[in-house]
């Protein structure tokens, strides 16, 4: 108990010490490595987009990964889907525009059919979306590649934990050999841990083939892990990020805190900070 309490108390330190303390010129330096700091709008899957993105704005968080399946909100009526017509992604636009956000992934989306396929480019094309987060059926990964080439679309493969399909670092690589350049990984690194691996190593393995980051720092190596401010767990996220600097990454980093869901603000805005410091000191 005694032991609890003061990791307690350390989060909640480095919480309010990184609140208030960002790096200065910290803002530039993600812009040289060719790093964006975004959330996955999951994180706020008790609100809708416009909420969300109200959110995201108050941890200082510009870039956006949306799912299927969000009520969009602010006046809008429906439910962020690939089957939007062009009125309701004209609205949707709008409202990124709005909020001053950027829209740059979207997932995670399993399509079941070459005309739902197709209808996922078609949607990523129409919204400027550059990465499709996705866990495709292996029978279908020829046809992914076909439409990663004739689109010029990145779809990246996401780890849900074992015993999903692409648990493992090794299953990513062997579905996209071969395949088109623009098939590649989204770095779960959380379910990565909750799987029994190592972020670090894992990230080794796809040594220049990472699209893009489902970013987590969890409190324990366990199926039953839950997400703590980063930088306070597990997921050795200084490790992971000079690993990815080495591998000279550039893309997403999506915020994906799935932990005290009705009000996580607090411990997002903390994490984003302590992004921001360990970008500064690389």
């Amino acid at each position: 108990m005694k032991k609890m309490s003061k990791v307690l108390l350390l989060a909640a330190g480095l919480a309010t010490t990184l609140l208030f303390s960002e790096p200065a010129g910290a803002q530039g330096k993600p812009n040289k490595l060719g790093w964006k700091l975004g959330a996955q709008a999951y994180t706020f899957n008790r609100f809708t987009l416009a909420q969300a993105l109200d959110k995201m704005d108050s941890c200082g968080i510009h870039f956006v990964e949306c799912y299927p399946g969000q009520t969009i909100g602010g006046g809008i009526e429906g439910k962020m889907d690939y089957n939007m017509d062009a009125a309701k992604r004209a609205q949707v636009k709008a409202l990124l525009k709005e909020k001053n956000k950027e829209l740059v992934a979207f997932g995670v989306v399993v399509p079941n059919t070459a005309e739902e396929w197709t209808a996922v480019f078609e949607f990523a094309k129409a919204m400027d979306i550059k990465v499709i987060t996705s866990e495709p059926h292996t029978q279908d990964l020829d046809l992914v590649s076909s439409l990663c080439d004739k689109y010029k679309i990145k779809v990246a493969f996401h780890d849900h934990p074992r015993p999903s399909h692409y648990w493992h670092p090794d299953s990513v690589l062997n579905a996209i050999k071969g395949r088109s350049k623009y098939m590649g990984a989204c770095a779960d690194i959380g379910h990565w841990v909750r799987s029994g691996l190592d972020p670090v190593e894992c990230l080794k393995k796809l040594n220049g083939h990472v699209f893009s980051l489902h970013f987590k720092d969890l409190n324990e190596k366990s199926p039953d892990a839950h997400d703590v401010i980063w930088g306070t767990g597990i997921s050795n996220i200084p490790g992971v990020m000079a690993e990815l600097k080495r591998q000279k990454f550039k893309g997403l980093f999506s915020t994906e805190y799935e932990h005290h869901w009705e009000n996580s603000v607090p411990e997002v805005k903390a994490s984003a900070a302590y992004w921001y410091e360990q970008v500064s000191k690389l």
